[in-house]
């Protein structure tokens, strides 16, 4: 199927947006995505250069511990897109639980609290479907976020997803002055200018790096039995802007594809798409599984936003695949020869 961009309204042009967060995964590629819409952007910087480089584009050095850049980040801005977080792969999370507590909490308070000053017009946040208490094979709807605690491995995380989400009701309902906020409560995204770093990634982009370098054996943490949602990058974006135009008052929806596939059938899937056959898979049953299921409800976006996933897993893999080896290796004809990945990043960088 080919993909095309859903239609956005006007209400865009001349708007000013802060994108904090412009080089990460979701801020990239919503950059890009503003700039075809005729905003004044302005993007976050912090320990990393420019990945979209365009004169439109107002990139701002900030650490966003420091609440005299939260201030100066947002100044003179309509909407601010929170998309900066401190994030990481399943790894550290289970080796350093408190990676993702404080930084965030910090980050997170102080943005909104800058925003609100600053009279920001809509705040947007992103905030994950992991927060979610154990719901079996049952799809979650949003009204059940705090019905019991989220699983143990995402215990940290998903307080730390709650409590900003409270904090958003907060600046939304309970002020005298309100602040809009939108939350957005995503699956598992994936795609273009994902983490692929083994050392922080998440699944899917570990998954796809490893099969487009023929790795053998493909080390897989758990049985392969989880059950995940995946939610194409450009589908999620498409979202983000929906809600932004749409939602007026605090709101929470839940963004994914609404279909359910095991850890398994995506790497068979993957290895199919890139023509990878034979590979020897190991799972680590000794390796902890993070969420054994995890699908949600995704009726209230389709009624509230209008949102429809238009991306399938199997064409959003084959797009990921084929930016990943354009971007990275270039000479598609490589892909067969590629060595460890170690081996592999090292000829990249010369």
């Amino acid at each position: 199927m080919r993909y095309e961009k859903v239609k956005m309204s006007s209400l865009w042009k001349n708007k000013k947006i802060l994108v904090a967060g412009g080089t990460g995964f979701v801020g990239v590629n919503l950059v890009r995505r503003l700039l075809s819409l005729g905003v004044h952007l302005r993007a976050t910087l912090h320990r990393k250069e420019p990945v979209i480089t365009d004169e439109r584009i107002e990139y701002v050095n900030c650490d966003l511990l420091k609440m005299e850049d939260c201030h100066r980040a947002v100044k003179d801005i309509d909407y601010v897109f929170m998309c900066a977080a401190n994030t990481s792969g399943a790894a550290v999370m289970a080796k350093t639980p408190l990676v993702h507590v404080t930084p965030n909490i910090i980050m997170n308070s102080q943005m909104l609290e800058a925003s609100y000053f600053a009279k920001i017009k809509k705040f947007i946040w992103l905030s994950s479907s992991a927060a979610y208490p154990p719901s079996g094979d049952r799809p979650v709807k949003e009204d059940v976020m705090f019905n019991g605690d989220p699983y143990d491995t995402y215990f940290g995380v998903g307080w730390m997803k709650r409590f900003t989400e409270i904090l958003c009701r907060l600046y939304s309902e309970k002020l005298r002055d309100p602040m809009t906020t939108v939350v957005l409560r995503p699956s598992n995204i994936y795609g273009p200018y994902d983490d692929y770093d083994f050392a922080t990634s998440h699944m899917m982009a570990a998954t796809i790096r490893k099969i487009v370098e023929r790795h053998s054996p493909i080390k897989v943490w758990g049985t392969g039995n989880d059950i995940r949602d995946l939610i194409y990058i450009d589908d999620f974006i498409d979202a983000l802007i929906l809600a932004a135009e749409k939602i007026n008052t605090f709101d929470a929806i839940n963004i994914g594809l609404g279909k359910a596939y095991s850890i398994k059938q995506i790497l068979h899937m993957t290895c199919e798409v890139d023509g990878y056959t034979g590979p020897q898979i190991v799972y680590d049953t000794s390796k902890p599984s993070m969420i054994p299921v995890r699908l949600i409800d995704t009726s209230k976006a389709r009624k509230l936003l209008g949102f429809k996933p238009r991306v399938d897993l199997r064409e959003g893999i084959a797009k990921t695949i084929e930016w990943y080896k354009k971007r990275f290796i270039g000479d598609l004809k490589k892909v067969k020869s590629l060595g460890t990945a170690k081996s592999f990043m090292i000829e990249y960088e010369k």
